[in-house]
């Protein structure tokens, strides 16, 4: 194999792993509350910094 291929491999595998453990993450139980209290951050105008600015 050559080194692309290696390195293919790799990142492949590695990319593999991350999804697996963020997916076990996301859909375990207990983590259902932590993830359902940052559920609206994206769209909370409270914390903005654009009207700090204003």
């Amino acid at each position: 194999m050559t080194l692309h291929d290696w390195i293919g491999m790799i990142l492949t595998i590695g990319t593999l792993l991350a999804m697996v453990w963020i997916y076990t993450y996301v859909f375990n139980p207990k983590n259902k509350e932590r993830l359902e209290s940052q559920r609206n951050i994206p769209f909370d105008e409270k914390n903005t910094d654009s009207e700090k600015e204003k």
